[in-house]
């Protein structure tokens, strides 16, 4: 079973550099992941410190389309 989390605390463990954003960005990458499990784990991992909140419908509609595109790693 894939776990967007497990993966998330993998890659900041890895590269604690990244910001949470872009430890979840990468988690979910490629991975098929539903919008509602997307949103909710987003919610979960990703520090509001990150981004501005009027700025989060478009993140989540480009997180939406990552994790479709098995292009990109």
């Amino acid at each position: 079973m894939r776990s967007i989390e497990r993966r998330h605390t993998t890659i900041e463990a890895k590269d604690n550099n990244l910001s949470t954003f872009m430890c979840f960005t990468r988690a979910i990458s490629g991975q098929n992941f539903s919008k509602n499990r997307v949103n909710r784990m987003f919610n979960k991992l990703v520090d509001k410190n990150d981004y501005e909140q009027k700025e989060k419908r478009e993140l989540l509609k480009f997180l939406y389309n990552l994790t479709t595109d098995s292009k990109r790693t």
